[in-house]
């Protein structure tokens, strides 16, 4: 498990290591065909700075050759903001005083339905607040039933769940899972977790093998950037994570996110640190020379210049007209939002925008019937 590899990491030693890297190790690993965490390191690293035109082409480049000049649209549905955990950064958080919303099954088909009706959208992103007790795999479970008929591929972002919940979700449908890990630095992560499920750093880190095990076919990961001041440290613990779960469950796709934190527009809980719109160009563009294959996914959380100048450099999945309030489509237009969404745009304009850019956007990308080629019989 990874919570066993991650010991070997110390974040002391990560951050001071990248602080040090050179504008040799730069120009060392922008040579390279392949890279490895070290060359990663030297990408993110202050001496990697005055390169990032050179890193844009590579990246382009890159792209190109693995995805052409496709881009992979999805959209996500809130079905509940019950949540049984206490994350200060959260506004889904238990002690917040608001109405919660589980969208009954009915209900979950009322939102496909509107969905559809907003695009050709073919990829669905189920995202649920953390409460096993009244939304755990059952409840996902008849979601993902009721949702097959109206899209090809279903993806959650919900609790961390067991084996043998994935491995059931699987025939209900599930083609992918989305978790972010917040924090890979292991002291910090109680400070911002400090009740429910999610307070148990190992359980959560740990969820990916067992998604890896459960033969999920897509995995999704990210590092939360602001709860941590040194964001470089979090993604560089992500790259290694990449790595082992690259090594351990191959004939699994992977993909990442860069979710950057906003200040908060009142007195709750302030990031550690801001992320430049540079930095997160910087952060992608290593990400992919680090990474030929691997999805780099940007969310409705960024705006849209920022998507738009990204698409052609390295960003290959990206959501459209997200609502993140639960039943934002159609049944509680107005519930509690989880995070401002910046990118405000409609599907139709999004698309048109990304063929004005030389982009093609596809809105399906993925089949069950694939799945029933094994190459090992």
């Amino acid at each position: 498990m990874f919570s066993e590899e991650i010991n070997q990491y110390d974040w002391e030693e990560i951050t001071q290591k990248i602080a040090a890297k050179s504008d040799m190790d730069v120009r060392r690993a922008l040579a390279k065909s392949h890279c490895d965490v070290e060359d990663f390191m030297a990408l993110i690293s202050p001496a990697a700075e005055p390169y990032l035109e050179t890193m844009a082409r590579l990246s382009q480049k890159y792209t190109r050759e693995r995805f052409g000049k496709t881009m992979s649209m999805f959209i996500p549905l809130y079905i509940t903001n019950s949540c049984s955990n206490s994350c200060v950064y959260c506004g889904f958080h238990r002690e917040n005083p608001m109405a919660r919303t589980i969208l009954t099954i009915d209900q979950c088909e009322d939102e496909y339905k509107a969905i559809k009706r907003l695009g050709p959208f073919e990829n669905l992103l189920i995202v649920t607040g953390e409460n096993p007790a009244k939304a755990g795999p059952q409840y996902l479970a008849e979601a993902l039933d009721r949702a097959k008929p109206y899209f090809s591929n279903l993806k959650i972002e919900v609790m961390p769940l067991s084996t043998e919940d994935y491995a059931m979700l699987t025939h209900h449908g599930l083609n992918g899972v989305i978790c972010f890990q917040e924090t890979y630095h292991r002291e910090n992560y109680k400070n911002y977790h400090p009740r429910g499920m999610k307070s148990k750093f190992e359980w959560r880190l740990d969820g990916f093998d067992r998604m890896g095990m459960a033969g999920v076919h897509s995995i999704g990961m990210g590092a939360l950037l602001g709860l941590e001041k040194e964001w470089k440290t979090d993604v560089t613990l992500m790259a290694y994570h990449l790595r082992y779960l690259q090594k351990h469950y191959w004939r699994t796709k992977y993909s990442v996110n860069f979710p950057r934190m906003r200040p908060a527009q009142n007195e709750g809980f302030q990031p550690n640190c801001i992320m430049t719109d540079k930095e997160l160009a910087q952060a992608t563009f290593a990400m992919r020379i680090f990474d030929h294959d691997v999805d780099i996914s940007y969310s409705t959380r960024e705006p849209a210049y920022i998507r738009d100048n990204m698409c052609t450099l390295g960003v290959t999945t990206m959501s459209a007209e997200s609502k993140v309030n639960p039943g934002g489509y159609y049944t509680y237009p107005q519930a509690l939002e989880q995070f401002t969404v910046s990118d405000e745009r409609k599907a139709v304009d999004i698309d048109r925008r990304l063929r004005e850019l030389g982009r093609e956007p596809v809105w399906k990308d993925w089949d069950a019937s694939f799945d029933l080629f094994d190459p090992h019989h």
